[in-house]
Parts: C-alpha cells; structure tokens; sequence
C-alpha cells in the first residue's frame, strides 16, 4: 500500500532541542534522545468513513514529533496502518451494499488526500492489515506455541496472564479494563475465556466473510492488535521510541499490543514512550462514526476552507487536551492564517532568530503548539504595530512556520 506525497520540509539554521512528552506508560514526562534514525509508530485508521477532525489532530500530534526531530537532524522512520478488514469495515460495507474491499480502497484515498493537503509527512511505510497477513499467522502460531495463546470453537485468544507487564501501559483495573474492552472491540463476556479481556489473535472463518489461509491456525482473519504488532516489529522493531494513537487506544490496543510484542520476543518494552492525544468533541460529545457526529476535513475542503486554517485549528489546542470543535475554533483559526499572512507579505521585519527559538522551545516541551502559535503572533502584531528592519525576517518566519508547525504561508 502507497502512503501519500511529502510536502518539502525547509531546513533552519541551528539545531533543535531533544523532544520531552508525556509517556502515558509511566504517568510522566519522558525526554526522548533516539539515535540517528527515531523510529515511531501510529496507528492508522478502519476505512469504512472519512477521515474527521478527531483524526487530524491525532495525526497532526505526531507529525509535530516528526518536525521536532527532523529538526534535530535526525532521519525519522515512521510506521503505519491501515485497519482494512475489521468487524465495522465489513458491517459498513453489508449496510450500504457495496464490496468491503471497494470501500476501504475509497476511504483509505480520500483519507490519503486529506493528509495531503493538510501537510502530514508520510510515513516510509504504510501498510494495511491485509497485506500483513503473511506476516501475522507466524506470530499467532509462535504465540500459541509460547502457551500465551489458546483456541476457543477455532477461534484464538491472547492470555493476557502471559505477560508479567500486563496492565503497564493503561495502568487501569480490572473492571475498568472489562468495560472499555466491550466497548471497544472486545467480547468480555464470551464463556470459555480465560480472562474476560483476553483478546481475538485470530478469527476463524465465517459464512459470509472473507478469510485467508492461517496455515496451521485453519482459515481466517488476524485480530485487531496482532495487526500492528506485526507491522511494528517488522518495520521498527522492539524498543522504538513512540507508539502513538488517540487516548482511546491506550486500552486495549496499546496495552494488547504491548503484552503481544513482550511475550513474542521476551524484550520490554515495546516501546520507550506511549504517547497519546486528546478526543475532539462536537455537541458536547466526542466525535466518533459510532455516534455520527462528526466534522470531516473532506467537507471542510469541498466547502473552500483552507487547509492550513484547519491546521491552525488544530494546533491551537494541546495535543493531549480534549476539546470542542465550532465554528468559532474554525473562524479563530482563519483570521489567525490572514493575520500572519499578511505579517510576512512584507518586504521586512523584526527580528525573527529569537522567535524561531522560541518555537523550539515551546514543541519540544511536550508538544506545546498553543504556545508556539502565541509566540508567532507576538511577532505579527509587532510587524503590524511598528514593524522592523530585517529584511530576511519575513522569510525566516515563513520557512520555521512550515518547518515547524506544518502550515504554509
């Protein structure tokens, strides 16, 4: 599967600053020093919709951590999926009579333009559960031989009582964990399981779904977590320096996919920080396709928004924040883009070296784009009030606005 083109990304003089984010695994402020080569993974989306708001500021979150580290003259090497066979894709498909696979191929484009033109680097590979299969039955079988894995009416199931780090990303309880596992994928209360959390490493084959060959495992399709366990270890492996997602992933998916990973290669971590970003909310109710209330970038762009005023939306909210959209977020964000425009459509300026500081400073402190933003309009309002001399400055502004914050003056 083919990821999305890369918008240029300008180089600035000096060097930025080593990244400091809150690791949800320890509850704390972690400083990441990765080697030459920094290595994330994100999850990626289920095409069965279009890619909404609560989307892009997940994906904007961790295309900061890639600014923040090119900007350290670092490579990146960023992982991510594509969910394209899963319980809703399928029951999206059967709703609107279409073929699953058409529509996770037309989803998974328009979600591919949308990061386009919102100017979120691509990853170096993206790549969809289908295509990880061959790679996924290896794992379930080794599992299950390792005895963390266990069949149930030719299901299998993960024993989350295999790995001594259970329970060390999310840090939840028991009963937390049973409740957010039926309510996202899981089948707590299915009899037979060994641990009502334990969850799906493959589901054997149905009437009316697709299945591939699981060798040993008989005909079926991977569970959610194996999926980008598969992935992680193939393109990153262990002990990479962000596994990154919504919060809403932190459990199961983070924590599944953690215990998968440790068992599987007797290493821990699987990664070095967990970082996770805040829900959207719109009505007062977090944006999901379950509910329906959502606000897609597609639209936004149909209806003539400019995508870096989408952007500036975004980036005016904390990363781990949860917060409302409206339609004063958007205008906010709009009058913001005009305002800056116009501060560098000048022919001079004042000086921009300590601004480009300042922005540093301000995203390696765990992602503070709100304050970064501030410190940019510091700078428009002294060009509109009294303007300045330096006649690089408007360019300088310009290129560590895109270089840093990923939005085109």
């Amino acid at each position: 599967m083919h990821a999305w083109p890369a918008s240029e990304v300008p180089a600035l003089p000096g060097k930025g600053r080593d990244l400091r984010i809150h690791d949800t695994a320890t509850g704390g402020r972690v400083t990441l020093a990765p080697g030459p080569v920094a290595r994330i993974y994100v999850c990626g989306i289920t095409p069965y919709d279009a890619t909404h708001i609560g989307h892009a500021a997940t994906y904007n979150a961790f295309d900061l951590v890639q600014r923040v580290w090119l900007d350290t003259k670092r490579q990146v090497h960023y992982v991510q999926n594509v969910t394209d066979v899963d319980d809703p894709l399928l029951q999206r498909a059967d709703r609107d009579g279409i073929d699953w696979v058409a529509l996770a191929e037309r989803e998974t484009a328009l979600f591919r333009e949308d990061m386009t033109a919102l100017r979120m680097l691509p990853p170096r590979h993206y790549i969809g559960a289908v295509e990880a299969i061959p790679g996924i039955v290896p794992l379930v079988e080794r599992l299950r031989d390792l005895g963390a894995a266990y069949e149930l009416d030719g299901d299998i199931y993960f024993s989350v009582e295999s790995d001594p780090h259970f329970g060390g990303v999310s840090h939840l309880d028991a009963a937390a964990m049973r409740l957010l596992s039926a309510e996202r994928g899981g089948d707590p209360d299915r009899p037979g399981k060994k641990n009502p959390v334990d969850p799906m490493l493959w589901t054997a084959a149905r009437e009316g779904e697709p299945s591939w060959d699981g060798g040993s495992l008989g005909r079926g399709r991977p569970g959610w977590h194996i999926e980008c366990v598969a992935i992680a270890l193939d393109h990153l492996g262990m002990g990479f320096d962000v596994q990154g997602g919504g919060s809403d992933l932190a459990f199961p998916h983070h924590e599944m996919g953690a215990s998968h990973a440790q068992v599987l290669t007797g290493e821990f971590p699987m990664a070095q920080a967990y970082v996770h970003a805040g829900m959207v909310a719109l009505d007062g109710e977090k944006m999901s396709k379950s509910k329906g209330n959502l606000v897609f970038v597609s639209r936004l762009r149909r209806e003539g928004v400019d995508p870096a005023a989408i952007r500036l939306a975004l980036l005016a909210h904390h990363y781990r924040a949860d917060w409302e959209w409206t339609d004063q977020v958007l205008r906010d964000a709009v009058a913001r883009l005009d305002r800056w425009r116009s501060a560098v459509s000048r022919p001079d300026g004042p000086d921009a070296d300590a601004l480009v500081e300042e922005i540093r400073e301000a995203l390696a402190d765990d992602l503070d784009a709100p304050a970064a933003l501030a410190a940019v309009d510091r700078w428009a309002d002294r060009q509109q009030e009294r303007g300045g001399t330096d006649t690089g400055a408007p360019g300088v502004v310009t290129r560590a606005v895109d270089a840093l914050l990923g939005v085109a003056l």
